[in-house]
């Protein structure tokens, strides 16, 4: 996660443990994160500055703000039977499902020493994943293909795992362009690969739901670097085997 210089935080950060605690979580998790001067974006994980017990603490306040989005929406929740329950399925849904990425940590992933010294092009894909816009909340729903180059000191990881870490990475409001990215820098730092490539193509709701209501366009960028940067060959080889996935 993107971090600022370290300084001493302004005075009017420095509270009392007995007034953080009549905060709400919200904004204890707030201070924490300012007082370290760590950046909170919509696509941050924020899980390290979240204590026990303070996810539950988050859902009942998202969910007693969202009666408040229906209210402001003039739609009975007392009488009708159909969004009674609504405010507290979103916030479950937001802060345990679709945007778990900000707020879970890492998933455990085993890595292995490459005792084979494999260095052959390997392709993980299509991986199913699942986003949401950061400027409507409206899903992204995609495919990600990765390719890995490794050489001997690489770290070789199940197969499953690149779906954990894509999921993890994925289930954050955002844009696709640096939800690529981030993924590409995870993988990067865990794999150490002498190349890696990631493609992701996907549709997205805020395009098809709303605006100009273009059911069939999706979005596809990738990611290439070290050797898929490098060589025109292997970057070929790598775009080639994933069209041949598609027939």
């Amino acid at each position: 996660m993107p971090s600022i210089p370290a300084k001493p935080p302004p005075a009017r950060l420095l509270r009392s443990e007995d007034e953080l605690a009549a905060l709400p979580a919200s904004e204890r998790i707030r201070w924490r994160l300012v007082g370290a001067e760590r950046r909170f974006h919509a696509n941050d994980n924020i899980a390290e500055f979240v204590r026990a017990g303070e996810l539950a603490e988050l859902r009942a306040e998202v969910e007693a703000r969202m009666h408040e989005v229906l209210r402001a929406l003039v739609i009975d929740t007392e009488h009708d039977h159909n969004t009674r329950d609504t405010a507290r399925r979103v916030a479950k849904m937001y802060i345990d499902e679709v945007f778990g990425g900000r707020y879970e940590p890492m998933p455990k992933v085993t890595e292995f020493p490459n005792a084979e010294q494999l260095n052959e092009l390997m392709i993980v894909g299509p991986i199913t994943v699942r986003s949401a816009c950061s400027h409507h909340l409206c899903p992204i729903f995609g495919r990600v293909w990765i390719g890995i180059l490794p050489n001997e000191h690489s770290n070789l990881i199940g197969l499953s795992k690149y779906a954990r870490v894509a999921d993890w990475i994925m289930s954050r409001p955002q844009i696709q362009e640096e939800a690529v990215t981030m993924l590409a820098n995870e993988l990067q730092q865990r794999v150490r690969p002498d190349g890696l490539a990631i493609v992701m193509e996907a549709d997205h709701f805020c395009m098809h739901w709303r605006g100009v209501k273009d059911s069939d366009s999706a979005m596809v960028n990738s990611v290439m670097r070290g050797a898929f940067l490098k060589d025109a060959n292997l970057r070929r080889e790598f775009l080639s085997l994933l069209a041949r996935k598609d027939k």
